[in-house]
């Protein structure tokens, strides 16, 4: 065979040989990264399957905020390609924070996109559709903003979510202002995310059930952990709160800076918070609203200092103010029947109502989660600014 013809020879086998590997790679990389997975799946009955690939685990378990049957875990089952899955359902509509443990690694699955911060982790999230209330419908849609500012009073940088209603942005008018604090170990991506604060004012708002109206949403805890350490001597939430976020918001936003235009509502420690700030600031809020919680350690004193007013002591003034009481629109309390703080707002209520306040109190089915807390917020955003 002359040179000629074994050049031509070589360059075609060349060209077969990288034809072959082109063909062949993607099927050689799909093995190497295992079986598709699909996570989370959510079928039409309402049941939701969880999978995640970790083929050398030896044991992996669902864990899940508020996910009916979770408990302390769901084991889940490893299949022969490694994919570990579990069945749940039917579940109640609603947003859902999960993470899978791993031998005893928490991870968030890599297989969804969707995540719900707190204040120390990342949750994965998972909707179940179903309620009209919170469900992505096809009306006009707010916006809901990262904004960072300047605590001047904490001496750092904060974060807080703020939405806006549809319009907002094309408008020129004013708007109430609402301000919604999440609860202990949250932060404030919560609401907007696992509470579908932004979904629940869009439908509110489109139904005509609520007022457009700009909702901020605080982080809570000023400390990087919100637990653990020695509670500071001055209320630093309530210091950030009235010197640095309330004055920036009420001048960076479109909002009626007065009494009958403002809001303030909390969950769990946001409902503490918002008793903090509102009882001894009746003038500031025409409509204050508290979810499972209310005044903790109501009636005790410090152990370290007997001579500490209690919460009652501390705010009696403005307790017992029946001018101000004139222009409060709305008290509202609500709680569920099993939950652990149900005894503290039944106290709260009492206390209140001994003082001259007129309060509104639901009792409602369920426990401390947010099931119950996308609810209420969806009954008392509805009668705010009426």
């Amino acid at each position: 065979m002359n040179s000629s013809k074994t050049k031509n020879l070589m360059m075609a086998i060349a060209v077969l040989t990288v034809f072959a590997m082109t063909c062949t790679a993607p099927a050689q990389r799909q093995r190497s990264r295992g079986p598709r997975v699909v996570s989370p799946e959510v079928a039409a009955d309402r049941h939701v399957t969880f999978r995640i690939l970790a083929p050398k685990a030896e044991e992996v378990l669902l864990s899940g905020s508020d996910i009916p049957g979770v408990g302390q875990g769901a084991a889940m089952t490893k299949d022969p390609n490694g994919v570990w899955e579990v069945t749940l359902g039917p579940i109640e509509s609603g947003a859902y924070r999960y993470n899978f443990n791993v031998d005893g690694v928490s991870v968030i699955d890599p297989r969804n996109s969707a995540t719900s911060e707190s204040n120390n982790n990342t949750w994965s999230l998972v909707y179940v559709p179903g309620a009209d209330f919170m469900d992505t419908r096809d009306v006009p849609h707010g916006a809901v903003a990262e904004v960072t500012y300047y605590s001047k009073s904490l001496k750092r940088f904060r974060r807080m979510h703020v939405y806006t209603p549809p319009g907002y942005e094309s408008g020129e008018g004013k708007y109430p202002i609402f301000y919604l604090l999440h609860g202990a170990s949250d932060c404030d991506d919560s609401w907007t995310s696992v509470g579908r604060a932004g979904f629940i004012m869009d439908n509110l708002i489109a139904t005509k059930k609520a007022k457009p109206m700009v909702v901020a949403m605080p982080a809570g805890h000023t400390g990087s952990s919100g637990f653990g350490g020695p509670r500071p001597a001055v209320d630093e939430f309530a210091q950030d709160f009235l010197n640095d976020l309330q004055p920036y918001v009420e001048k960076h936003y479109r909002v009626y800076a007065d009494r009958q235009h403002r809001a303030m509502a909390g969950l769990s420690m946001g409902g503490g918070q918002t008793l903090n700030i509102a009882i001894p600031n009746l003038e500031e809020f025409a409509y204050f609203g508290v979810f499972s919680s209310g005044v903790f350690s109501l009636n005790r004193r410090r152990p370290q200092d007997d001579s500490q007013p209690t919460w009652e002591e501390q705010n009696k003034e403005a307790l017992d103010n029946a001018e101000l009481k004139k222009g409060l629109k709305l008290v509202w309390f609500a709680t569920g029947k099993e939950d652990f703080l149900i005894e503290t707002s039944r106290s709260t209520v009492e206390l209140l109502k001994k003082h001259g306040f007129d309060v509104v109190f639901k009792e409602t089915p369920g426990a401390h989660t947010w099931i119950n807390w996308r609810n209420y917020l969806n009954e008392f955003a509805s009668q705010l600014f009426q």
